[in-house]
């Protein structure tokens, strides 16, 4: 088995999805995991007003309708977290609008992730832009913990197969959630779902972008890894791409394996790849 198979196999990625089909399954997830977990009274979500949230707030959304039409009291709650003024503001009211949350709170990370930075640096541990911008994306994890915490609920993560194959996010930051909806969807697979639901184009046309670095805002992610998400999707769909491009992906995927397991423990230490 080659490398490339072996982390579609892993990933569960399919070459092509129905997208009816998808949404009922992903919705159908979340559902399932609320009835196995009688506690659960919200779905607690960070909105950035791109791609992925958009989309994964629209499936929890949907979701929690049907399980109150059902009788079971949970609400879904989107979580706005700028730090500071967020540039692209309009596309996160867009995208909420488009949502339409039960709940929605706006819980600005600035004083807190400055507050946190200046205390390192006190200590003698200043952080570099990068650095800082890891420390946001935890910030707005423990938020959305502290805000599900209050409302008995559970926190939601985006993260997807063309994210996780390169590990693109901030290990016990945004990659830290109870569940991933959007596992096993590439980017195009999630634009796919997001026309269907009638969402606003400019949405999922965005340029993807974590937007966590001072120093370079609004850096497009296709920028930040070197290659494209067409041939990430094409990567992930077992297609034959650019050999320089399937190179950095995989270096991607064998750098990062360590953000995609639980913490290891001596019993677990001979799972490490």
């Amino acid at each position: 088995m080659t490398l490339q198979q072996e982390i579609i196999n892993t990933l569960h990625v399919k070459p092509e999805i129905n997208r009816e089909e998808t949404s009922r399954e992903i919705i159908d997830f979340i559902k399932h995991y609320v009835e196995m977990n009688p506690f659960i009274e919200s779905l607690v979500l960070g909105i950035s007003g791109g791609q992925d949230s958009t989309l994964c707030g629209k499936l929890c959304q949907l979701a929690a309708t049907e399980m109150q039409a059902e009788g079971k009291e949970v609400q879904f709650i989107a979580v706005r977290l700028p730090f500071g003024i967020q540039k692209d503001e309009q596309d996160c009211q867009d995208a909420l609008n488009f949502i339409q949350p039960d709940k929605t709170y706006t819980i600005n990370i600035k004083s807190a992730v400055d507050a946190s930075v200046a205390t390192l640096a006190a200590q003698g541990v200043p952080l570099t832009d990068f650095q800082k911008g890891n420390e946001k994306a935890r910030e707005r994890m423990k938020a959305q913990y502290s805000i599900a915490s209050f409302h008995k609920g559970i926190v939601i993560g985006t993260d997807h197969a063309a994210e996780s194959i390169t590990g693109f996010y901030t290990k016990f930051g945004d990659g830290g959630a109870d569940i991933f909806p959007l596992a096993g969807l590439n980017k195009r697979q999630g634009k796919a779902i997001l026309q269907n639901l009638n969402c606003p184009e400019h949405l999922y046309n965005k340029v993807p972008t974590a937007d966590l670095e001072e120093n370079k805002p609004q850096l497009p992610d296709e920028v930040a890894l070197g290659v494209t998400y067409e041939q990430i999707d094409d990567y992930l769909e077992g297609r034959h791409i650019d050999p320089v491009a399937a190179q950095k992906i995989e270096q991607h995927y064998i750098r990062t394996q360590h953000k995609r397991m639980l913490p290891i423990t001596r019993f677990s230490a001979n799972e490490i790849i």
